[in-house]
């Protein structure tokens, strides 16, 4: 079996996973915030939010960038020259600001210092979106 083959499923794979969560959870963020006073239910959105974070999303990520980084290196490190990688980089390094994000407004929620409404959590829902766009168009496209 090609070993290329098999660490790029590997990497898509951990990429589907991580998307998913970066997704997903916003979703459970606005759910949260707009049930805060009913106490059942806001001990449900913080246990989903948790599980979905540390045990779905930081693999993943960390997976994502593993197994990224050693495609690059089978690759060459040349290929850091190229423009698509460096744009791809800067988006996932974007995204991977906006995972941590996510856990610092996790964080809040679980303290009780959220300040955020749901209707932010709805807005800031789609910036993954959009990296998810834009990297799968340069990687596609592979611009020089």
């Amino acid at each position: 079996m090609n070993s290329y083959l098999l660490l790029k499923s590997l990497h898509l794979i951990a990429v589907i996973s991580w998307m998913a969560g970066l997704l997903y959870l916003p979703r459970i963020f606005v759910y949260h915030v707009e049930n805060l006073k009913k106490l059942n239910t806001s001990s449900i959105f913080e246990t989903m939010e948790k599980k979905l974070f540390f045990y779905i999303m930081m693999p993943a990520m960390i997976l994502a960038w593993v197994f990224g980084l050693i495609l690059i290196s089978i690759l060459g490190f040349d290929i850091l020259s190229t423009l698509w990688i460096k744009l791809k980089l800067l988006f996932v390094f974007l995204l991977t600001l906006y995972h941590f994000y996510l856990a610092h407004c996790l964080n809040n929620l679980k303290l009780g210092k959220n300040t955020k409404t749901s209707r932010f959590f709805r807005i800031i829902n789609e910036v993954p979106t959009i990296l998810l766009i834009l990297i799968v168009f340069i990687v596609v496209f592979k611009p020089i």
